[in-house]
């Protein structure tokens, strides 16, 4: 093979490694897309007859955190363990249902318990806030990653007062709309509080974008629902 030929072929290899370079993140999104979908699929044919029970719980714990004041409350990232095993209602996975954010095109599966492999997974409740099911004096905060190969809530910026923010739960699906947005620090717990006769999620994540260190900054979009 010639000079000619050999520089011909390197220029092919190095352009083809550049695709691929370019095209890895697109593709693992694509992947992540298919994935949840499917774990949507099955969680919304689980035919399991006690979602009557965990409603009812989740009601009187959600009740609970506005009475309490939700005073051991601290920053999202600092919580590991889910407060309630879903396994004993038949859900699998500790998934508590799905947040869907159409104006940025991602929809992300939501676990219980904020600790790094289902951070890794999708979006986790923060313990000691409203679990997502709705109702007046309620504040779910829903977090996720900005900075993962996977995009989770990596365009949350782009997010705008009066998107709307869908979750669906093991028993319906409700739809809020961003209300307000801001940038706060870990510290300012007071932001992601239940607020008095309000149905709210709360989409939190590091702020800026691709830094979760501990006592950097964080991205929070207050929803409000609609329906």
């Amino acid at each position: 093979m010639g000079r000619g030929s050999w520089l011909t072929v390197t220029a092919l290899l190095v352009l083809l490694a550049g695709l691929c370079v370019l095209l890895y993140p697109k593709a693992k999104d694509f992947l992540y897309d298919r994935q949840t979908a499917v774990l949507k699929r099955e969680f919304l044919q689980n035919p399991d007859d006690n979602y009557d029970d965990l409603y009812a719980y989740l009601k009187a714990e959600n009740e609970r955190l506005f009475e309490t004041g939700q005073d051991g409350l601290i920053d999202a990232f600092s919580y590991e363990q889910p407060a309630v095993d879903l396994s004993a209602y038949g859900i699998k996975d500790n998934i508590i249902g799905f947040v869907s954010l159409p104006s940025i095109n991602i929809e992300l599966p939501i676990y219980l318990g904020a600790n790094k492999v289902n951070m890794m997974k999708g979006a986790v409740h923060l313990t000691e806030t409203s679990y997502p099911i709705g109702g007046p004096n309620t504040n779910s905060v829903i977090a996720a990653h900005r900075g993962q190969t996977v995009r989770q809530f990596r365009e949350i910026h782009k997010i705008q007062v009066g998107d709307e923010v869908i979750v669906t739960n093991f028993r319906e699906t409700l739809r809020y709309r961003a209300a307000e947005i801001k940038i706060i620090w870990p510290w300012e717990t007071n932001a992601i509080l239940i607020q008095p006769g309000r149905d709210l999620i709360s989409l939190f994540s590091c702020h800026p974008l691709g830094d979760d260190t501990p006592r950097n900054q964080r991205y929070l979009v207050v929803c409000e629902r609609v329906s």
